[in-house]
């Protein structure tokens, strides 16, 4: 059969009039995205809803409506692929069932990191899969859309349906136009993306091969979707990348003078109604001095700094490729707190690296003790394709992690509950987000980003409003206007 050419998909060349009339013109369809993993996902998601809205898909989370189902996957964790093969699985039993009740093919699209990490092989193990995109190119989903599975009645091949360019300027120019601006309501908080990639080459991560290199976004295009959140009502955005820290965009698109992350918050700062800001995943070897002084001068930046360490062993950060010793983590702590005494410490910790003995774990205990953490997130270590860290010869027993881990949890846990418990009976301002379970209840987010409920206040959504603090519970606190 004839090679099957696809024409590029331009959603800057659909004006207001374009998506009018694919939108009355088209049936109504359905899709159903389901996110794995970091915030990035969610956000990302989120793009992919409005991406296909000129196609005449609304969102729905019930798989008996879909008429597409998108799965954006993560790679981070172990056996990451294998879940989503079983989710596949699951999908194409719903599949032959919507046909048998002539409710029409639903197509299925494998998206995100695994997507980027197993390319035609997803295709080859599921052949339910229609199509294969990879971050860096979900701006071509339209496009495989567009151009169908099949064409006079074959299917095409494998090579037209993967989408796995490394490509991050293309993507964003599409993925902010098309239904961007037709958003009436929203949430008051927000994921913005800032910075794509990584440099790092951590040993025991696949973010540089499935992200690519570190890449940021032009300021100024930032800046014009943070005003956009703005106008629809958003109140708190979080500046998402793989490095935020390391964000060093361009303050125009072309060539020219390039800013820093600190710089950039400084000008998102200047937004009228955007009162509240926060950044996450951050290196330690990227918190720059005027990164510091933002916590320090910048109001709307949130007392909350989310700084991944992954161990207390000189001798694992090393053999895991951080490039910055114990020491050097716990003296940017020490000025950070200097900066901003109130300042809430969040870290990531992962055991039983490959070669990580009882004392190299000791040393990750008594760092932690040391810094005190309010939240963490902790891992055991699992191999992934791909990675250095995986050919290792001396993998530690899966039974060693399972102990460690427990060890680290129950340290860590104590940690937060006793942060949480010096809450009690302060006032905090809390931004409402969205209704409670109980009538009248509603949910806000303290500035140390835990959830607060409070009754009689769900007439209170997307204001700030000082909360006393009144009592605990396991994973959010109680509080009285």
């Amino acid at each position: 059969m004839d090679h099957y050419h696809l024409h590029p998909f331009d959603h800057n060349s659909l004006v207001e009039e374009d998506i009018q009339t694919l939108e009355g013109g088209l049936a109504p369809k359905k899709v159903l995205i389901k996110s794995y993993g970091c915030q990035m996902n969610v956000y990302e998601s989120e793009k992919i809803a409005k991406l296909l809205g000129p196609l005449g898909y609304a969102q729905t989370e019930s798989l008996n409506e879909a008429n597409l189902v998108v799965l954006n996957t993560c790679h981070i964790r172990e056996k990451a692929a294998e879940k989503i093969y079983s989710e596949i699985g699951r999908l194409k039993d719903a599949r032959e069932e919507a046909l048998d009740k002539g409710r029409g093919r639903m197509e299925i699209v494998v998206a995100g990191c695994v997507a980027q990490a197993e390319g035609a092989e997803i295709l080859n193990r599921a052949p339910a899969v229609d199509y294969v995109v990879g971050p860096q190119s979900l701006h071509q989903l339209p496009e495989l859309l567009l151009a169908g599975v099949e064409r006079q009645g074959f299917r095409r091949p494998q090579s037209d349906r993967i989408r796995t360019d490394f490509d991050p300027i293309a993507k964003f120019r599409a993925l902010n136009t098309g239904s961007q601006n037709r958003i009436n309501s929203r949430a008051p908080t927000a994921f913005l993306s800032v910075q794509e990639g990584c440099d790092k080459f951590c040993t025991f991560c696949v973010v540089p091969y499935t992200r690519g290199a570190e890449w940021s976004r032009p300021m100024a295009d930032i800046i014009t979707e943070a005003q956009i959140l703005a106008d629809q009502g958003v109140r708190e955005i979080t500046l998402l990348g793989q490095n935020v820290n390391a964000y060093n965009g361009l303050v125009k698109s072309g060539a020219g003078a390039r800013s820093s992350l600190a710089e950039l918050l400084w000008a998102l700062s200047e937004i009228k109604g955007l009162d509240r800001l926060r950044y996450t995943t951050s290196h330690p070897n990227d918190m720059s001095d005027d990164l510091l002084d933002c916590h320090k001068q910048l109001a709307t930046l949130m007392p909350y700094l989310h700084l991944p360490v992954q161990s207390g062993s000189d001798r694992i950060l090393k053999a895991m490729n951080r490039r910055h010793t114990a020491k050097d983590y716990s003296d940017i702590i020490a000025r950070v707190r200097e900066v901003r005494p109130d300042i809430a410490i969040s870290g990531d910790f992962i055991v039983g690296f490959p070669g990580e003995c009882e004392s190299d774990f000791e040393q990750t205990l008594e760092l932690v003790k040391s810094i005190n953490y309010a939240s963490a997130y902790w891992f055991k270590y699992s191999p992934r394709p791909g990675t250095p860290a995986a050919d290792l010869s001396d993998q530690i027993n899966e039974a060693v992690k399972d102990e460690r881990l427990q060890t680290l949890q129950t340290l860590l846990l104590s940690q937060q509950e006793a942060f949480k418990a010096e809450l009690v009976g302060q006032t905090l301002d809390v931004l409402f987000e969205k209704k409670g379970r109980q009538d009248n209840q509603a949910i806000g987010r303290s500035p140390y980003l835990q959830s607060v409920f409070v009754d009689n206040a769900d007439h209170l959504i997307g204001q700030i409003v000082p909360v006393r603090i009144s009592a605990l519970s396991p994973n959010s606190l109680k509080g009285t206007l």
